[in-house]
């Protein structure tokens, strides 16, 4: 019978991964208290997570044989809540800075994803740096608009000006 730790341990994974938008193994084996403690900040920074368990306990909460391959060596997982991609970022930025962690397989909306999904997953916009452009997308006509409403006046401006100034200089 399996002890009552490792089953709370089990359903707090399985509540982390109805939670989170992506998940992506990581092995951490040759990385510092240091730099974990720095990728832990960046990460919630990001809206995400490092989960540190027992292989088997991840393989149990996933769906036993679905992340198989990639648990061996001393694996995290780490969970992005608040967006898929934010939390891939400062993976991968930490990932490139350090060159210490091995990414291995990601996992989103109970499909498993290869590092190269991964990797191009963290390469796409963040939804706030989407929401972002097309604000400004949609702002643009909106001042062009404004534009061509005051050029008129701005041009009847100049000519009433042209206009005093001939009258001045025949004087």
């Amino acid at each position: 019978m399996p002890n009552q730790h490792n089953l709370g341990q089990v359903k707090i994974l399985q509540d982390k991964f109805a939670k989170a938008q992506s998940a992506v193994i990581v092995e951490y084996q040759g990385t510092s208290v240091n730099d974990q403690v720095e990728l832990r900040a960046a990460l919630t920074e990001a809206g995400g997570e490092m989960f540190v368990t027992k292989n088997t306990l991840i393989d149990l909460a996933v769906g036993k044989g679905k992340l198989t391959d990639s648990l061996t060596g001393m694996n995290a997982v780490v969970f992005s809540f608040e967006d898929p991609v934010v939390a891939l970022k400062a993976l991968f930025k930490f990932h490139k800075d350090t060159d210490k962690l091995v990414i291995k397989q990601g996992f989103m909306e109970d499909k498993v994803l290869s590092i190269e999904e991964v990797e191009s997953l963290s390469n796409l916009p963040g939804k706030q740096e989407l929401l972002t452009t097309l604000v400004v997308r949609l702002q643009g006509p909106a001042y062009g608009l404004v534009n061509v409403l005051k050029a008129g006046q701005k041009n009847l401006v100049y000519a009433l000006k042209a206009l005093e100034k001939q009258l001045e200089a025949t004087k």
